[in-house]
C-alpha cells in the first residue's frame, strides 16, 4: 500500500491494475446491480435535493415515486447514507439512453450544462471504494467485479492504470497536491517493480 499525505492508505491495485470504462460493452451495470445505493456525503445529499427539480423529467416515473415515497437515500445496514434503489438493485437516478444504456440522471443533466454537481464522488471514483478507519485514516480500495471485466480489457489495451483513469475525481476528493503525490509514488513503483 501507499501511504498518501500521512494519512491516506492507497491500495496498489490502482497502479498495478488497468481501467477505463467501457459502457459501451457492460451498458452502465454498476448503477443497476448491487444491493445497496451509492454512497454519499451529506453534503451530497443536501445538493441532490436541491438540484432534484433540475433532473426530475430525467428520473423514471418508479424512481419519482419511490423518491416520494421513501426519499432520495436512506441508510444501509453499515449506517452508511446512500442512495435509494428501485426493486433492490437500480439507483432512483439511472435513466436510460438510446441502446439501453443505463446512464446517471445527474452526471446527464451535468453534461447539459444543466446543473453543476456532475454526480456522488463515490460513483466517480467507482472501482475504487473509500473506508474511513478507526483512526481517522482513509483507505483506497480497489473494488473488483465481473461486470467491470470489459473496463480492465480496455484499460489495458490502452495502457490506462487505475489512478490514471480516475485522475479528476481523485483530484476532485483529496485534492491536487495529493494525487501528485500519488503520481509520485505510483511512478517510482512502476520504474522499480513493473518495468522489469
Amino acid at each position: 500500500m501507499f501511504l498518501i499525505n500521512d494519512n491516506t492508505l492507497v491500495t496498489l491495485d490502482v497502479v498495478e491494475r488497468f481501467f477505463s470504462c467501457d459502457i459501451d460493452s457492460c451498458l452502465g451495470q454498476c448503477c443497476i446491480e448491487g444491493d445497496a445505493g451509492a454512497p454519499l456525503t451529506k453534503e451530497e445529499e443536501e445538493e441532490i435535493r436541491r438540484i432534484l427539480p433540475e433532473i426530475w423529467d430525467d428520473l423514471l416515473p418508479r424512481a419519482q415515486q419511490e423518491i416520494e415515497l421513501n426519499g432520495l437515500s436512506y441508510l444501509d445496514p453499515e449506517g452508511e447514507l446512500v442512495t435509494q434503489i428501485l426493486d433492490g438493485s437500480n439507483c432512483v437516478f439511472s435513466c436510460y439512453a438510446p441502446g439501453g444504456k443505463c446512464i446517471c440522471a445527474i452526471e446527464k443533466a451535468y453534461r447539459e450544462g444543466r446543473i453543476s454537481l456532475i454526480k456522488p464522488i463515490s460513483c466517480a471514483l467507482y472501482p475504487l471504494r473509500l473506508k474511513t478507519l478507526s483512526n481517522g485514516n482513509v483507505a483506497v480500495n480497489y473494488h473488483r467485479w465481473k461486470i467491470c471485466k470489459s473496463a480492465e480489457v480496455l484499460g489495458r489495451s490502452r495502457g490506462i492504470r487505475v489512478y490514471q483513469f480516475l485522475k479528476e475525481p481523485l483530484i476532485r476528493r483529496f485534492g491536487q497536491q495529493w494525487y501528485d503525490e500519488l503520481v509520485a509514488n505510483c511512478e517510482l513503483y512502476i520504474k522499480q517493480y513493473l518495468s522489469k
